[in-house]
């Protein structure tokens, strides 16, 4: 079958025809004796195949890759589409992002635009030390939602520790929004880097974090709960002390929960022996009782002593001698 035919049948140009042969997609199988393209069945067949997946949107390098794997089958193919398709969706989402991002920001002059964009291509540079350097080096003000778009998909710690330092010089209210929503994303590591960054802002003496932070006392990830307690905590705010025995009691991050326990303690005195004592007196883990009565050593009270002296008696072992140390150590 000659070209035009082919064209005529199929739809596909002669200048489109002689592209695929030239670049070996589609080559006739045979040529006349006047040196004509002579297309075979086979021929038409793959032509054929070539239009099918190009109509998906594959491109033609990817379409000559599928189909010279002769063992794929069509799903194989499929999957490949699929796939190649996810990766076009997930870069134009990206692109709306960061053209959100410049349109936030609210730039004035064009020397605004070209800086916005330069930060924005070091942010998401695969160079962790550019990475840094943008986040180390931002505007003043800094573009707040760059950051954040950066510092929740950042995994090298000290460009997540750059992003956080730059968002806590920020002063921006709408940083803490963010992340306040970030704690609550489907993806994990997303709100574990949202709770990193909340606890280093306050860390800055921040006190606008404290209603977000009591906020994640009460929430359903674990790692959300200890990493407000322990924020909080350290400022002495007693609602994170629930949390903080509770960790104890799991023994995550027991030894800077205790710290944290003695904090609110100094600061509200017989706030903290009761819930010790209570979670002391509750049949459990016998681990989670030896971390209890090594906290009561953080507590400086009357009360706490008097609890170890009790439970200088205790029928477990590692308990009574820890509770001995302690209460020796207080009557020196």
């Amino acid at each position: 079958m000659r070209i035009g035919e082919v064209s005529r049948l199929s739809g596909v140009s002669a200048r489109m025809l002689r592209h695929y042969d030239r670049i070996g997609l589609v080559q006739p199988s045979e040529r006349t004796s006047s040196g004509y393209r002579d297309y075979g069945d086979d021929d038409l067949r793959r032509l054929l195949q070539v239009e099918a997946l190009r109509s998906l949107g594959m491109p033609l390098r990817q379409v000559g890759n599928a189909l010279q794997d002769s063992g794929a089958t069509p799903t194989d193919i499929l999957d490949r589409v699929i796939a190649g398709t996810v990766d076009t969706i997930a870069r134009e989402q990206e692109l709306l992002r960061r053209l959100r991002q410049l349109r936030d920001h609210e730039p004035e002059h064009w020397t605004d635009v070209l800086h916005t964009v330069a930060l924005l291509q070091r942010l998401g540079s695969d160079d962790a030390s550019q990475r840094q350097r943008a986040a180390l080096a931002s505007a003043e003000p800094p573009i707040v939602s760059a950051l954040i778009g950066a510092v929740l998909t950042e995994d090298d710690p000290n460009v997540a520790g750059a992003l956080q330092w730059a968002l806590a010089r920020s002063a921006d209210a709408t940083a803490i929004s963010a992340l306040r929503d970030a704690l609550d994303a489907g993806d994990g590591a997303v709100r574990h880097r949202a709770v990193a960054t909340l606890v280093k802002i306050a860390a800055s003496q921040r006190t606008d974090v404290d209603p977000v932070l009591r906020g994640a006392l009460s929430h359903r990830d674990p790692v959300i709960r200890a990493g407000a307690a322990l924020a909080l905590g350290s400022r002495a705010v007693p609602e994170a002390a629930d949390e903080l025995i509770a960790m104890i009691v799991r023994g995550d991050g027991d030894v800077e929960a205790a710290e944290s326990l003695g904090h609110i303690s100094r600061a509200h005195p017989g706030t903290i022996e009761k819930r010790l004592d209570a979670a002391l007196t509750t049949p459990g883990d016998p681990e989670a009782r030896l971390r209890l009565t090594q906290a009561l050593g953080e507590i400086d009270s009357e009360d706490a002593t008097r609890m170890l002296q009790r439970l200088v008696e205790d029928p477990d072992n590692r308990v009574r001698l820890t509770a001995r140390y302690l209460v020796s150590i207080r009557e020196h």
